[in-house]
């Protein structure tokens, strides 16, 4: 799994949702959810950044995780 499927999953599963309660709230399609914590490397960054901002968070094309 990548880190932001891991990310939105664990935030997820924190807030109490489900997949189908999360796509509803977020306006994504419940398939792209399921690809998104399953690790699908090819999803759309629109789409990632609206799944990351129901957390307060955006994805920065091109930026490297620091260690």
């Amino acid at each position: 799994m990548n880190p932001i499927g891991t990310f939105i999953k664990q935030k997820r599963k924190e807030a109490h949702l489900t997949q189908v309660e999360f796509a509803m709230r977020s306006g994504l399609g419940l398939r792209f959810v399921r690809e998104l914590e399953q690790g699908k490397e090819t999803v759309r960054l629109d789409k990632v950044n609206q799944a990351l901002s129901m957390f307060g968070m955006e994805a920065v094309p091109g930026a490297k995780e620091r260690r």
